[in-house]
């Protein structure tokens, strides 16, 4: 079975997938704000998600803000909507270092945009399945 990750953003969330092994994370999809719960069942049944992971954004000290305690709730709701385990993974600097990524792929400002969030969600995702190894 595979883990979905998950990068939420304040408009969007970059979904980001394991292969069976659980070795490697790759990008799957970006879905609106608010139709994660909708769009979430269709893409686990679709690919025989097990477990899923968020990424926590923490301080750069380690506490939780405002942004983090709305994605533990967030956690909180999709454990009881999609009754699959939910953990959190620290996502300090993730986006930024997707950013890095896609400017060193020499991808425009807008095909950035696009895939920022997916981009994301892998870092995460990988950075969890690596440390559970």
């Amino acid at each position: 079975m595979r883990v979905l990750g998950l990068d939420v953003g304040t408009k969007r969330i970059g979904v980001a997938v394991s292969d069976p092994l659980r070795l490697t994370a790759q990008g799957l999809t970006v879905i609106k704000k608010g139709e994660e719960l909708t769009e979430l069942p269709r893409i686990i049944e679709q690919m025989e998600v097990s477990e899923i992971v968020v990424g926590l954004p923490k301080n750069m000290d380690g506490s939780l803000g405002p942004k983090a305690q709305e994605i533990l709730e967030l956690t909180e709701k999709l454990r009881e909507t999609l009754q699959l385990p939910v953990h959190t993974y620290d996502e300090r600097l993730t986006t930024v270092a997707a950013e890095r990524i896609l400017l060193e792929a020499d991808l425009s400002r807008a095909k950035r945009r696009q895939v920022v969030d997916k981009t994301a969600a892998v870092l995460i995702l990988q950075g969890y399945l690596d440390s559970t190894r």
